[in-house]
């Protein structure tokens, strides 16, 4: 069994999820959005966003972490804040010595719904077909546990594709 960390960082609301892989079996732990207030200088709602996810990874202990990359849009002074935000979601969990994945927001919605085209609405509803059970209350937090969701079948795949490698090599012999 492993438990992994999804996160979909954002300056104003980083959602988060957590979900246990068991082979094929996915069991949601618990989700979440970590707001910061606009108001606040940048520097401190950084700060607020690295506390939180540093106290949520000593609750939690999640043993990989998947992160969503950032989307540039035409708002340069927004894209930048966001990545400010996306760098300390790749930096926190680096720093508790978890490994961080990442993925695009397409790659994300192919693995959970089954196209890169997905909306936000048809996301949401695959995860709470995936998680039942889970009652996530923002979108943030499903679009989070999407990404924990992409990272487990990203991770099996590539586990499955590994072990065929090991038969090759000793079937070889």
């Amino acid at each position: 069994m492993v438990r992994l960390l999804g996160l979909d960082p954002g300056l104003r609301f980083t959602g988060w999820g957590v979900i246990d892989v068991d082979g094929n079996r996915l069991r949601h732990i618990g989700d979440g959005v970590i707001a910061t207030d606009s108001a606040e200088p940048v520097p401190e709602r950084l700060k607020i966003l690295h506390d939180a996810l540093m106290a949520l990874l000593d609750r939690l202990r999640p043993d990989e972490a998947a992160v969503e990359e950032t989307y540039v849009n035409r708002n340069g002074a927004a894209t930048l804040k966001l990545g400010y935000a996306r760098g300390v979601a790749l930096l926190a969990p680096a720093l508790a010595g978890v490994p961080v994945t990442e993925y695009g927001a397409k790659t994300v919605k192919k693995a959970v719904v089954g196209t890169g085209g997905a909306d936000k609405d048809q996301v949401e509803m695959m995860v709470r077909r995936l998680l039942p059970g889970a009652l996530i209350r923002r979108a943030d937090a499903a679009d989070a546990l999407a990404v924990a969701i992409c990272h487990a079948h990203n991770r099996a795949s590539k586990l499955a594709w590994a072990a065929q490698g090991t038969r090759r090599v000793a079937v070889g012999r």
